[in-house]
């Protein structure tokens, strides 16, 4: 304090970076709620579900102005609001994980109460938005967002290793979201698309239960890699990945360049899972496999959207 009473520069700057600091750390919480990363993966196949539909339907992102931004931010803050009701339901065994023990609901940053009303609102908030859309996109949501936090979150999660492939149909609904509000879903490519994220979620998850082993394991979560070893684990991800093998092909509608890129995406994550039969160290493999799968899937999606754009039509 200076000697006329007004704070000298230095507390001003000791100030200044508490308050920057605070920010940061509120930013940081927000992140870590809505688990952003997970919630951008999410949201483009919604993105592309719609683009696909106007493509294929002879229209113009122009000409549904109103519906894209009544779908995108509908469809957010549905996911958000699944996706912090995860946090709050899941903070007992976050408490135990040493990933999850700097989310806010186990840190006190954010109330439980605090986070449920803001799971409930988002997710409302969401459907009131999707509502003005269509009634098909809307009930898509809901699909995923019941099958996300009750049947997954709160029922199967810590029950049985299932809860991996009951967990998949909320990620597998997002292109059908986007693609019934232009269109019935009754198309092959919202279906293939549906299939396609069904099917990628489950050798993706079982890396990160390979990974986060001894954390599953620790808060007796019926991952598959916790309940019946690595080896099945491996076997399951080779027989999921070669599953994806024949899709492309039902996309011939998206060129022949789509189909020969997606097969190679495909044919690459066949060789690093056959790897993993012969590898020394599982977790640098898992953590190969991990990256390998979130690479493909927005490679894949991207790629339907470049495909698409006018300038290559």
């Amino acid at each position: 304090m200076s000697k006329y009473g007004t704070p000298s520069p230095q507390m001003v700057q000791k100030s200044v970076l508490s308050e920057q600091q605070n920010s940061s750390s509120i930013i940081t919480d927000l992140k870590a709620l809505f688990k952003a990363k997970v919630l951008i993966l999410n949201v483009l196949p919604v993105f592309c579900g719609y683009w696909l539909a106007l493509y294929f339907n002879h229209t113009s992102i122009g000409a549904h102005w109103d519906l894209f931004w009544l779908t995108m931010i509908g469809s957010t803050l549905v996911m958000a609001g699944a996706l912090v009701l995860n946090n709050w339901y899941d903070v007992d065994i976050d408490t135990v994980m040493e990933r999850t023990k700097e989310r806010p609901t186990v840190t006190g940053n954010f109330s439980l109460k605090f986070v449920l009303w803001l799971g409930i609102s988002l997710s409302v908030l969401g459907f009131i938005f999707l509502l003005f859309t269509t009634i098909e996109a809307t009930i898509y949501a809901f699909i995923g967002w019941f099958t996300y936090v009750v049947l997954y979150t709160m029922w199967s999660k810590r029950k049985y290793t299932l809860n991996t492939v009951i967990g998949s149909i909320s990620g597998a609904v997002t292109p059908l979201i986007g693609w019934t509000v232009i269109a019935s879903g009754l198309h092959i490519i919202p279906i293939v698309l549906a299939l396609i994220i069904f099917i990628w979620q489950m050798p993706h998850t079982f890396a990160i239960a390979m990974k986060k082993y001894d954390d599953y394991k620790a808060a007796n979560v019926a991952m598959l890699p916790v309940v019946h070893g690595f080896d099945v684990t491996k076997r399951q991800i080779l027989v999921y990945v070669t599953c994806l093998l024949p899709f492309p092909i039902f996309l011939e509608s998206l060129g022949f360049g789509f189909i020969i890129i997606a097969t190679l995406l495909n044919i690459g994550w066949i060789v690093l899972s056959v790897r993993g039969f012969f590898t020394k160290d599982d977790m640098k493999w898992a953590h190969m496999v991990f990256l390998y799968s979130v690479n493909y899937l927005m490679v894949l999606f991207l790629l339907m959207i470049i495909v698409t754009l006018p300038v290559f039509n």
